[in-house]
């Protein structure tokens, strides 16, 4: 299992926030997303670009965070 840290746009509330979690936790592999208004981290086994297109897909921006 992996840890994927992304950086997202365009989330304004935490309804949004909750939008974005509900969305990335419905993926197949994922078993748990982390959500706030700026990142989300995301664990489980799925190639990070699926994520970055589901957040798009709902209407958000994400792009992978720079490994630390």
């Amino acid at each position: 299992m992996t840890s994927i840290n992304l950086n997202l746009q365009d989330l304004s509330c935490q309804h949004c926030v909750k939008n974005v979690k509900q969305t990335l936790e419905k993926i197949s592999g994922v078993e748990r997303a982390d959500v706030s208004l700026t990142q989300a981290t995301v664990i489980g086994d799925v190639p990070a670009q699926t994520l970055i297109d589901a957040i798009v897909e709902a209407g958000y921006q994400a792009q992978l965070a720079d490994p630390k």
